[in-house]
């Protein structure tokens, strides 16, 4: 039982978050996950099959999660995940690899990426506040996504204590 509904995963599902540099647009998103669906099924930890799931969201962030209680993943079960997203990301011109970008919503709702050095500049010239919602690609428990951690303020985060030295306050 190699991939399943990823709303059937558990809460203790171990999880990978992906950003995309770019939205994806509607024939992108279909080719990347139907890429990584094809090796969900067949996705295993010396010989034995994995039960995961993916789903994409905000056209932007790829998640994939894997049920513990089965089979947990192996490094190199992982690194073949991520030789798969390396592959994806020459076919889709876009990478999704990348943790050092930050992502947060800017005051039109838009989705944007920043250095973590441009963030920081622009949180250091009040740009972007403690307020600022951002999102936490280094979610690594599933509930922890259902809880509402992909996307939350900045001071409920690790980039609270990374961008706003000092007391936080409110923009």
């Amino acid at each position: 039982m190699p991939r399943i509904p990823f709303d059937d995963l558990p809460d203790d599902a171990r999880l990978w978050v992906f950003a995309a540099h770019e939205p994806l647009d509607a024939d992108a998103g279909r080719r990347l996950l139907g890429a990584v669906e094809a090796f969900l099924d067949g996705w295993a930890a010396h010989g034995a099959p994995l039960t995961a799931g993916c789903r994409l969201l905000e056209d932007r962030f790829l998640l994939v999660a894997v049920d513990p209680a089965s089979v947990p993943p192996s490094g190199c079960s992982v690194d073949a995940l991520t030789r798969l997203l390396k592959a994806e990301e020459a076919r889709l011109g876009c990478r999704v690899l990348d943790h050092a970008p930050v992502y947060f919503r800017d005051e039109v709702g838009r989705i944007r990426r920043m250095s973590r050095n441009e963030f920081r500049d622009a949180a250091s010239r009040g740009e972007l506040t403690p307020d600022t919602p951002v999102f936490d690609t280094t979610l690594t428990a599933l509930g922890l996504l259902r809880a509402g951690g992909l996307e939350r303020a900045a001071r409920d985060s690790w980039h609270g204590a990374a961008f706003f030295a000092g007391p936080l306050r409110s923009g």
